[in-house]
């Protein structure tokens, strides 16, 4: 079956035979078309007209496999909630990597695609809902400019998975620029052989950062490499107000992308700890914790390759340890540029740290919306409304007026900086689960309508308005869940 314009070119499987197992997806009974993302599918120069519903279903379902795909689940192990266990591909398999027209490689991989030999006795399948909510979220992630994976379509599969109760099952076709994470890495550590893990650092560089091969110390600059990409990747999550919520190792993937929408979500109300995750008990992944949990991870990844940074392991480890120390100096430098931009400031000011810092903490005690505030602040006089009535306010909207005054451009400069910083609408829980229960429930409109909301997310426009509002008491969402 080549008539889409699929162009598979598959090397993951040229590494050693530890890391992978070959299988196929498990035939369903009657898969039927929910989510099919055309845009996505043009981009990857692939054309799915002139396929019926019914055969596009058994594509998406795995009932077919398209000619050239050498389908594979990945063995992979991973700190989960800061305790090790070893992991695996339990309900996904990859179909092999898609070379686009232009160039770029892809992963097409299933998720909810049966069990394979990383099961650790789960039956491999996925509830309709978890895979609608990754679909949403990923392609609102894209749509913020946030690297991400990315959904290119869900499946009914025409059976029942079983979970608290019985739930509709699904499978999503999940793309992704590779499926590599810190856990490959730890997974790789753990075979105590030292080719292993080289092929696997020559693999990504290969396929991720292939100017690193004129580097001396490949393993270092590598190491460097990656954290770059997490900071950035990081501080997009804190400017959006983004909650992971299993920021497992196994969960960061080291081409820099977003990967693994379970309990994640977007915070309303600002609020440092906030968590959604009905598994985080301690809080582990809060909001405030994830750049310092980015930096937990990177290190899990520096040990895995100490062997192969230098052949005296004391110096390995003070290259390593200098290296994942300088993250938080490095995120730093990020998260002030990024703040900044939210609050349309060219340039560095001594003030500008305490002006952030002072308005952070108006709006935690103010139990203020985190994305409509920034909102507010974008419109071109002092923001509308009772929340910005009292003298706390006031008095640091005019030090932050003073401040822009200090700017070397001008201020329909700051206002568009601003403006492409801070979106005007966001996946909000509320409407989330609302179209998440409808499309259960076979409504898909909900759920049509919000992926319409969110795909310019940075223009305020009167349509939105109903996705902009925070929700009402009884309709707060105060836990997600992953869906395993």
């Amino acid at each position: 079956m080549t008539g889409p314009g699929f162009n598979f070119d598959n090397t993951y499987i040229h590494l050693p035979k530890v890391f992978y197992t070959k299988l196929s997806p498990m035939p369903v009974r009657k898969p039927e078309m929910v989510m099919f993302n055309a845009s996505l599918a043009t981009d990857m120069g692939l054309d799915f007209s002139e396929l019926s519903a019914d055969a596009q279903a058994a594509l998406f379902s795995g009932n077919i496999v398209p000619e050239g795909a050498e389908p594979l689940s990945q063995a992979y192990a991973g700190h989960q909630f800061g305790h090790f266990t070893m992991l695996g591909d339990g309900r996904a398999i990859a179909w092999g990597e898609h070379v686009t027209p232009s160039g770029q490689r892809l992963d097409i991989q299933f998720k909810g695609s049966g069990p394979t030999p990383y099961s650790r006795g789960g039956d491999g399948r996925a509830a309709l809902g978890p895979m609608l909510r990754e679909y949403i979220i990923s392609e609102a992630m894209h749509a913020l400019n946030i690297p991400t994976t990315r959904s290119l379509a869900v499946v009914t599969n025409g059976e029942e998975v079983y979970r608290e109760a019985a739930l509709p099952g699904a499978i999503l076709t999940r793309i992704a620029r590779s499926h590599i994470r810190v856990g490959t890495f730890q997974f790789a550590a753990l075979q105590h052989d030292k080719e292993s893990i080289q092929a696997l650092v020559d693999y990504t560089i290969d396929r991720h950062y292939p100017w690193i091969k004129e580097e001396k110390n490949q393993p270092l600059s590598f190491l460097k490499s990656v954290m770059e990409k997490q900071a950035d990747l990081i501080t997009h999550w804190m400017r959006v107000g983004f909650i992971h919520g299993v920021m497992n190792t196994d969960n960061m993937a080291l081409s820099g992308e977003t990967i693994d929408y379970g309990p994640c979500a977007f915070m309303d109300a600002y609020g440092p700890m906030t968590v959604f995750s009905s598994i985080d008990h301690t809080k582990r992944y809060a909001y405030a914790n994830q750049p310092a949990i980015a930096q937990w991870n990177l290190a899990r990844l520096a040990e895995t390759m100490l062997p192969l940074m230098d052949d005296e392991i004391e110096r390995a480890i003070d290259m390593a340890e200098k290296t994942v120390n300088g993250f938080g100096a490095l995120y730093k430098e990020k998260s002030l540029s990024m703040m900044r931009g939210k609050l349309g400031l060219f340039g560095s000011q001594p003030e500008d740290e305490n002006l952030i810092t002072d308005l952070l903490d108006w709006m935690q005690r103010q139990d203020a919306d985190y994305t409509n505030t920034f909102l507010d602040l974008t419109e071109d006089g002092p923001p509308p409304g009772k929340l910005y009535d009292g003298e706390i306010f006031k008095e640091w909207h005019a030090r932050w007026k003073a401040r822009l005054a200090k700017n070397t451009k001008p201020m329909k400069s700051s206002l568009s900086l601003m403006r492409a910083n801070n979106p005007a609408v966001i996946p909000r829980n509320h409407k989330v689960e609302e179209a998440l229960d409808a499309a259960t429930n076979g409504d898909l409109k909900p759920l049509n309508e919000l992926l319409t909301a969110l795909k310019e997310p940075y223009e305020n426009r009167p349509e939105i308005k109903t996705y902009q509002s925070t929700p009402e008491p009884g309709e707060r969402v105060h836990q997600t869940f992953c869906g395993t």
